[in-house]
């Protein structure tokens, strides 16, 4: 399987009641795959992950499986730091029929490197889906080393990794660890383009949800050599990309996006809405790109 080069992170869209409004979250995902995404994450940490349930975690894949089809990928955000509880939810999205799964670095509990190859391994061998790694340790509080990814990317499934420690140095060690056709994605949209430069495949956005032409644009431009027009592209959608994590994600990109017309309601708690200077912001650099 090889992934398309922009995947978005969707924002899970709440009603009133802060229930998971499906409806919604089928719209929302037919709208990116109609402006430049290749697929979406459902259910990763944009998507406020931690507190749907598992229940509404399945019911979500089910539903954006349901209206893409095969116009575009979907990812099912299944990793935890349960291994167990990620077979479960791994093996669920497998029977619904999705593209592959996303299994983020367990956080808090700060499994050792060796530990992390042990579950990432025994996920692996529970599904046949591809499985894309997430590497962040800003919220994990553990990065794993390239040399892991290394070992884990002799696994047969287990052909990306998201990589978003931040350090241009690691990925160029992670380049020189991993087989050629094993895809690096940035997990930060300003990193893009720096991270294409070292080989990367493509990113996993959040700023897609907005300009998910443009990224697509940036990217398309970069790898048919194009890389004054992709350099431009960044510079442009720099300020945005910024914006985006002025406070915790994904409070911005959700309140962007129901600035832009697209009613994805609130957020659970412990994530709280925007200030209105936060909000005043995001409004401002969303019509500077002309979204507004």
């Amino acid at each position: 399987m090889v992934f398309g080069r922009l995947l978005t992170a969707m924002v899970t869209p709440f009603n009133e009641k802060l229930e998971v409004d499906y409806k919604k979250a089928q719209e929302l995902a037919q709208y990116l795959i109609s402006r430049g995404n290749d697929g979406v994450v459902v259910a990763g940490t944009t998507g406020e992950s931690p507190t749907l349930s598992k229940k509404e975690k399945v019911n979500l894949f089910k539903a954006i499986k349901e209206v893409i089809g095969n116009k575009g990928q979907v990812i099912a955000g299944t990793g935890s730091y349960s291994t167990k509880d990620s077979i479960e939810l791994t093996e669920a999205a497998e029977e619904i029929g999705v593209d592959g799964v996303m299994l983020v670095v367990p956080y808090y509990n700060k499994p050792p490197q060796d530990a992390l190859y042990e579950h990432f391994k025994t996920i692996a061998q529970s599904t046949k889906l591809p499985i894309l790694l997430y590497n962040v340790p800003g919220r994990t509080s553990t990065n794993m080393l390239p040399e892991t990814v290394a070992r884990l990317s002799q696994i047969t499934n287990i052909v990306a990794i998201k990589e978003a420690a931040g350090d241009m140095d690691q990925v160029s060690s992670l380049k020189n660890n991993v087989a050629e056709n094993f895809m690096i994605f940035s997990g930060d949209d300003s990193l893009t383009l720096p991270m294409l430069a070292l080989g990367a495949h493509g990113v996993i956005s959040v700023a897609g949800h907005l300009v998910g032409n443009e990224i697509k644009e940036m990217i398309d431009s970069f790898i048919n050599g194009n890389v004054l027009k992709a350099q431009q592209l960044h510079q442009r959608l720099f300020p945005l990309f910024k914006t985006m994590f002025i406070t915790t994600n994904p409070i911005p990109v959700k309140t962007a996006v129901n600035l832009l017309g697209i009613n994805v309601g609130g957020m659970r708690l412990p994530m709280i809405e925007a200030t209105e200077e936060q909000k005043i912001k995001i409004s401002q650099v969303l019509k500077e790109v002309g979204k507004l």
